[in-house]
């Protein structure tokens, strides 16, 4: 898409979803995102929305709920990048990567997002690995992949739960090391009971 098709409000919406998803892990209300846009009515955020629907930048839902879909140029000065999703809650059940467990697409740079490979992100949360720069509210790049190797920082999924730790083979089983200053925080000792979804790529600190 190049920005010509796209309003110098339009182009401002869509960085303020994007700013949303990355810092508050949603997209704004409708509400909100008027007065981030410094309009009067609702209507005026709604008819700005609809545009981006139409255009296959958003989809929207019956609820009135929304999510960003589409890496929109923005500029001649852009950044060649993906869109990778952000991945929420996992549903008991639900497989990880499901379409009501992606909050939305943000553009990553292919520097970051090499091609050849799939990605995701993830919001860290807690302070379980704190000590490698993984802090609570950092989105974390995934690079998608079921093995590791030994060090390897990994998104493992237990029991339909997404965490991250770092990834260590002793013998016949697989440890699952915290690496934080917290000592709640303790190994998690597996055996094939567990599933490798990606190695971290990339952390971005929530600022």
């Amino acid at each position: 898409m190049n920005s010509d098709e796209l309003t110098t409000r339009q182009i401002e919406a869509i960085k303020l979803i994007r700013n949303h998803v990355v810092h508050m892990d949603r997209t704004p209300s409708i509400r909100e995102l008027m007065r981030q846009l410094g309009l009067k009515s609702v209507k005026s955020t709604q008819d700005i929305l609809l545009v981006l629907q139409n255009k296959e930048i958003i989809q929207k839902f019956d609820n009135g709920e929304y999510k960003l879909m589409l890496n929109p140029d923005l500029g001649p000065h852009r950044a060649q990048t993906v869109s990778v999703p952000i991945i929420g809650t996992v549903s008991c059940g639900s497989p990880m990567f499901a379409e009501q467990n992606i909050e939305a697409y943000i553009p990553i740079s292919t520097n970051l997002a090499t091609s050849g490979n799939k990605y995701f992100l993830l919001h860290a949360k807690g302070d379980s690995m704190n000590e490698v720069g993984i802090n609570d509210g950092d989105l974390v790049l995934i690079r998608q992949q079921n093995t590791a190797r030994d060090g390897e920082k990994v998104v493992a999924l237990i029991d339909d739960e997404a965490t991250i730790k770092e990834f260590h083979r002793a013998d016949s089983v697989v440890i699952l090391k915290p690496r934080s200053t917290n000592p709640i925080h303790k190994p998690i000792i597996l055996e094939s009971d567990f599933q490798i979804q990606g190695v971290v790529a990339k952390v971005i600190p929530n600022l």
